[in-house]
């Protein structure tokens, strides 16, 4: 989710076209910036930790000019922030500088490789490989030099390319991960995104996985990997800047929404090895021998971290068969721990930064306890003093209801479950590939449900004006329900309560009319069956039901009001893709009530008081 800018031209003030465009694309989120320009016959690179405007200080006490140059916005995933780890990275002879959004599967290899031939590195970054890999592979042409090395990388990447050699020239290619080009009048333009380039043209190249660019001030040119060229039509962008910055969505929260069949991908990426196990061992460096003799696991969170939690206790206790409790960190903080046994303590945070969850870890640590921490920002507080930590890569998340960042975390803790099962036998390998290959199939059933959105509006519209909503679930579903409800009242300010179904008599029942609809987490498992007397109870008492329910189980229409279906999975896993048709549901009601959905009033994004 970083931010790529490039330029090639007749206009030489590169600095500010660059930190323009870079400007444009701060929604994306991001820890440091930097710029790499051609002067004369060499490269030139200025980058610092921090912000923009940072950047934009230190570029003023510059003096130079340029018509060609790269910029970059780094989200930290390899490295923590810092001046050195931000972009561009050069090589040996600074000759060629690069950009890079994505992550490199196989750098560790690749650097090992190169360092062999005498190739020395500066940051602890997977990008810098790509330049040490052109540098080796150049041969008089850029282009050659980045189609050769792309094609001994594994894993997500979007580059752009500068060379001293070619001081006219920007190189670009893209896999799993965006580049468009934009085509002025004797100038063109590289960046992830179109916002970066709007000010200066409205016609646009979208490149597809597999595909490099070269750009000079009059042309552009699409290859695949192979060398051949490729004819690509050109987008004539209609959107203003402000939808743009959402590419095409009317909110980030919608944005975010659908962007999760990538942040599904990119948590997976690299942890699944080639022989189809799990390994987290250099990133958890929690000692694999704590891991096998662990008795309990405490699991620390706040608010919707707190449900994807309740995921992770279920999925750990079914793979690994360790009790698990979970705890909301404001609560546990307050309370004597017992030192007792040998106990991981798991922290989830997006930010890093939440206040309780901190204070949680810091008293788990201080008697004892080895500490997991599972953040989306690299280099947080949480990242810093864990013992261990498992980063989700979501990018950044703009709309401050969580999204994207619950399903990471949630695929986080389910390899984490699966690695631990593994490591204590706990899990017969065949049996463990089956719950892996579905796990890698958890991106395609997002999207499943993604396209249902039509039939999930409608069901919004219908129910938009109701004040008051339930949400149940058991076992599995249970989370999906708290969470659904948590949702409805962040985006809409619509009262509801999440519950567990096998309590409903137990109070909640009393509040059941035709004015109070419930929404049921009904997918195919276990509690099936209870699942149903439920909802026959709520329909006695000419209660609206909503089920969420599994593709071609027709029994449940006939005795509910309204069906979401979704994709049969396993059933640990119905959480992931049960959450997600309830964040549009959500959505669309925010929508309907004219709501600010990116912004709820009295919300903030991350909780850094107690």
């Amino acid at each position: 989710m970083c931010g790529i800018v490039a330029y090639t031209g007749k206009k030489d003030n590169i600095k500010e076209i660059l930190i323009e465009g870079l400007k444009k694309l701060e929604y994306r989120g991001y820890d440091s910036a930097g710029i790499a320009v051609c002067t004369d016959t060499q490269i030139k690179v200025s980058k610092k930790k921090g912000f923009i405007k940072d950047l934009e200080k230190e570029l003023s006490q510059e003096n130079f000019r340029s018509t060609t140059g790269i910029g970059h916005t780094r989200w930290a995933t390899h490295g923590e922030p810092s001046d050195i780890n931000s972009h561009p990275h050069t090589d040996c002879t600074e000759k060629f500088a690069v950009v890079h959004n994505g992550i490199i599967e196989n750098y560790k290899e690749l650097r090992e490789e190169l360092e062999s031939r005498g190739h020395v590195f500066k940051s602890k970054t997977d990008t810098e490989v790509i330049v040490h890999l052109i540098e080796e592979n150049f041969d008089g042409d850029l282009l050659n030099a980045v189609l050769k090395s792309v094609k001994k990388l594994k894993g997500s990447f979007a580059i752009a390319v500068v060379s001293a050699y070619e001081p006219e020239t920007v190189v670009g290619a893209r896999q799993d991960s965006p580049l468009i080009a934009g085509l002025g009048e004797g100038e063109n333009f590289l960046a992830s995104d179109i916002p970066a380039v709007l000010k200066h043209t409205r016609k646009i190249l979208v490149l597809e996985d597999g595909e490099a660019i070269k750009i000079t001030p009059g042309s552009a040119e699409v290859y695949d990997f192979d060398g051949r060229l490729r004819h690509k039509e050109v987008l004539q962008v209609t959107w203003d800047a402000e939808a743009a910055e959402k590419s095409g969505y009317e909110d980030f929260m919608l944005k975010e929404i659908f962007e999760q069949p990538d942040t599904i991908r990119n948590t997976l990426r690299g942890r699944i090895k080639q022989d189809g196990f799990i390994d987290l061992s250099s990133e958890i460096k929690i000692g694999k021998n704590i891991l096998k003799k662990l008795e309990r696991i405490i699991i620390v969170a706040c608010g919707t971290s707190y449900y994807a939690g309740l995921v992770g206790k279920n999925a750990i206790e079914l793979f690994a068969q360790i009790p698990v409790e979970v705890e909301i960190s404001s609560e546990f903080r307050y309370r004597p721990i017992l030192a007792e046994g040998n106990v991981l303590v798991i922290a989830i945070t997006q930010s890093g930064e939440t206040a309780d969850t901190l204070v949680s870890m810091r008293m788990a640590k201080k008697v004892g306890f080895p500490v997991l921490a599972i953040p989306n920002v690299v280099g947080s507080t949480a990242a810093r003093e864990a013992d261990g930590v498992l980063y989700t890569h979501a990018g950044p998340e703009i709309g401050v209801a969580a999204t994207k960042t619950m399903t990471a975390q949630m695929v986080a803790l389910y390899l984490f479950a699966l690695y631990l099962a593994q490591l204590r036998n706990r899990i017969g390998s065949e049996r463990e590939k089956k719950f892996i290959d579905e796990l890698k199939r958890l991106p395609e059933l997002v999207e499943m449900i993604l396209s249902r959105k039509e039939h999930i509006k409608a069901l919004a519209e219908k129910y938009a004006g109701f004040d008051n909503f339930l949400f149940l679930g058991r076992t599995h579903g249970l989370p999906a329900a708290y969470e659904g409800a948590l949702k409805l009242k962040e985006i809409t300010y619509i009262h509801a309560e999440g519950y567990p179904a096998g309590e409903m008599k137990h109070g909640p029942i009393a509040l059941i009319d035709e004015n109070f609809p419930s929404v049921f987490i009904a997918t195919a498992g276990e509690v099936y069956e209870k699942i149903i007397s439920n909802i026959e109870e709520i329909k006695a008492r000419k209660g609206k039901v909503i089920a969420v329910a599994t593709d071609g189980d027709t029994r449940i229409k006939e005795l509910v009001d309204d069906v979401i279906y979704v994709p049969w999975t396993f059933e640990v896993y119905t959480p992931l893709v049960t959450v997600v048709p309830l964040q549009l549901f959500t959505y669309y009601i925010g929508k309907i009530r004219n709501l600010n959905v990116d912004q709820p009033r009295n919300l903030a994004k991350s909780v850094t008081v107690e």
